[in-house]
């Protein structure tokens, strides 16, 4: 069983940044596909960004510029460096990952961006 548990969450101010990380249980360089996806209260589930085992990344247009994923593979951790965060980052975000078409989540780390 994978599991997946994320961290960095916190209170940022409007241009300020955050780390967060997502640990895994196992290899990460065996899951098909990894990311990040976020929910704000009264909004569904929204992708972030996500990354293929080949490296190929999709991020979603209100991120693009501001927000890179990244990988450690010796720590089997997965990182999402986010910049010049905006009040309407504020969410809840969750660690995704994807193995022959079983998905596994994290129990998600709040991010509020507010002064």
């Amino acid at each position: 069983q994978v599991q997946l548990v994320e961290s960095g969450g916190g209170l940022v101010q409007p241009g300020e940044s955050l780390r967060l990380s997502c640990a895994a249980s196992g290899s990460i360089s065996t899951f098909g596909v990894m990311g990040w996806y976020r929910q704000a209260p009264g909004n569904q589930r929204e992708l972030v960004v996500v990354i293929s085992r080949g490296g190929i990344t999709n991020y979603a247009d209100s991120v693009k510029g501001r927000f890179t994923i990244s990988g450690d593979n010796a720590e089997n951790t997965m990182y999402l460096q986010m910049n010049s965060l905006k009040p309407e980052d504020t969410a809840v975000y969750y660690c995704y990952a994807a193995i022959k078409d079983v998905s596994y989540w994290g129990q998600g780390t709040q991010v509020t961006v507010s002064s």
